[in-house]
């Protein structure tokens, strides 16, 4: 059985940083394409970081370009999302997924709360 776990979300100021981790079990953790996606209340699911399975090729949006960045520990089987220059905008519950490619994902996490406000 897949699990995706959580954690490292919070309240935190305009211009803070934070880093989020996502602790997988069930699968050969280096063989899949992992994602961090994010979604606002009112707002369509977004996908704001993705990771191919080799590690090799990254991915972002506009909105997180320069500001957020996705990587992995393969002997801890954690992915992690590194937060920086956080916007109120950038509050939302984020997620981890994991799938065949960047753009396929089968399991995801519960969530964990990111709010950015001052």
């Amino acid at each position: 059985q897949v699990q995706l776990v959580e954690s490292g979300g919070g309240l935190v100021q305009p211009g803070d940083s934070l880093r989020l981790s996502c602790v997988a079990s069930g699968r050969t953790f280096e063989n899949y394409a992992m994602g961090w996606f994010r979604q606002a209340p009112g707002k369509e699911q977004e996908l704001v970081a993705a990771l191919n399975w080799d590690g090799g090729h990254t991915y972002y949006p506009d909105s997180v370009k320069g500001r957020f960045t996705i990587s992995r520990d393969i002997a801890k089987t954690t992915l992690y999302l590194q937060m920086d220059s956080l916007k109120p905008s950038d509050t939302a519950v984020y997620y981890c997924a994991t799938g065949a490619s960047t753009e396929s994902y089968d399991y995801w996490g519960q969530g964990t709360q990111v709010t950015v406000s001052s």
